[in-house]
């Protein structure tokens, strides 16, 4: 009866794709139009190119500072050596390579996050980058020409394959070589690893995952180092410790711990409480992700484990928050409430309904502008907060 129902429901699926497939496509239409009308600058695009012509032209990489922003380099040394074949392509064409591939890596990373969530059905990764290319992380990365799919994809990449897989950790490797925040992926796998060992003598896959991603990203960092000496040296003593290059703390587009409260308490050095505060939701995010883990619980692990880190980051840009995709697809299947709520955070563009710009005007916001202004890191706790939950009640329950 089953197989029956199966071939009965064949064309119907068939004709579905199709359909879902065109309605992408024209979303991507729409959208590219959209962004060539707004005449938007993709900076930070210019800015990778610069680097890939400081790395060819055997320059000082952080003495950098390109495009009319004077926009300094930020990424670890291998990030300069992946730029450096854009400088083989004239500005247009990269910007169009660039906008297309962007948007493909958008098609992975839906698909690998329905993957994740058990949805990986044709049509539903159609249907979801559809709309999935309006939400404000994903619109300014592509705004701005921004790598963060590509990093969000290597991770879940390796994430989302069979444990035990001969090239597990890869990805999460290269990732942390490229930018520094999904190191934090390999501290979950080694936490949930050291407990799994404490419970039952053994570290199972995550050890060895652990391990595949340290040695990817120490073989990528001596390769740059191999190439790039001088400024692997700069970069490891100095620059890695100089969060304040990035830009200004208070800026409303920083949506980490340290955005929110330099807003909050209306200064630009939040300091100790900063420290303290983001030393308190990394243990308690990776705490979640860990629990979540070993019951099982992958997507709302790997989930917990990239909005901890988006959290307790010195600096997160709104567009490094392109992880709102899977948060919105666990909670699908969690909590359609509080899914469409994290949609609505994530889509409004009310971030930016707030005074902000030159002037430091961030620094005297009233209480509605905070609340709006930390938006997208109070999703992240919202969230962190509905799977510990989750997770409590389903111990209880076991």
């Amino acid at each position: 009866m089953s197989a029956f129902v199966t071939v009965i429901a064949l064309p119907r699926v068939r004709r579905r794709a199709p359909v879902a497939l065109a309605v992408c496509l024209l979303s991507f239409a729409v959208f590219w139009c959209a962004q060539r009308a707004a005449h938007v600058s993709m900076i930070d695009l210019m800015v990778y190119r610069a680097e890939g012509e400081t790395v060819r032209a055997g320059g000082d990489l952080y003495a950098l500072r390109t495009t009319e922003a004077h926009l300094p380099t930020t990424y670890p040394p291998f990030a300069a050596l992946l730029f450096a074949p854009l400088t083989l392509l004239d500005t247009a064409a990269m910007r169009t390579l660039a906008t297309a591939g962007n948007l493909a890596l958008l098609v992975v990373f839906v698909a690998l996050s329905l993957r994740l969530v058990g949805h990986a059905r044709v049509e539903c990764v159609w249907w979801v980058a559809a709309a999935a290319v309006w939400c404000e992380p994903v619109w300014t990365t592509l705004r701005y020409g921004q790598i963060n799919l590509l990093v969000a994809v290597l991770v879940l990449w390796d994430l989302s394959r069979r444990p035990g897989h001969r090239c597990a950790g890869v990805g999460i490797g290269i990732a942390a070589a490229i930018k520094l925040t999904p190191a934090l992926f390999a501290v979950f796998l080694l936490v949930t690893g050291v407990v799994e060992y404490t419970r039952r003598g053994s570290g199972g896959p995550w050890l060895r995952h652990a391990r595949g991603a340290a040695a990817t990203f120490a073989g990528a960092t001596l390769l740059a180092a191999a190439a790039l000496p001088y400024d692997s040296w700069h970069f490891w003593t100095r620059m890695v410790f100089a969060a304040g290059r990035v830009g200004l703390v208070e800026d409303t587009a920083n949506q980490s711990l340290r955005g929110v409260l330099a807003r909050l308490l209306h200064t630009t050095e939040p300091g100790v409480w900063w420290g303290a505060t983001a030393a308190l939701a990394g243990v308690v995010g990776l705490a979640i992700a860990v629990a979540a883990e070993l019951r099982g619980r992958r997507a709302w692990a790997t989930t917990s484990c990239a909005v901890t880190a988006l959290l307790v980051s010195p600096v997160s840009w709104s567009h490094h928050w392109v992880w709102c995709v899977p948060m919105v697809l666990v909670l699908v299947a969690t909590s359609r409430t509080a899914a469409a709520c994290t949609a609505l955070a994530f889509c409004t563009y009310a971030l930016w309904w707030v005074p902000h710009g030159t002037g430091r005007l961030e620094l005297h916001q009233d209480g509605v502008e905070l609340t709006l202004s930390a938006l997208y890191a109070g999703a992240g706790f919202a969230f962190l907060a509905l799977v510990g939950v989750r997770l409590w009640r389903t111990s209880r329950s076991a």
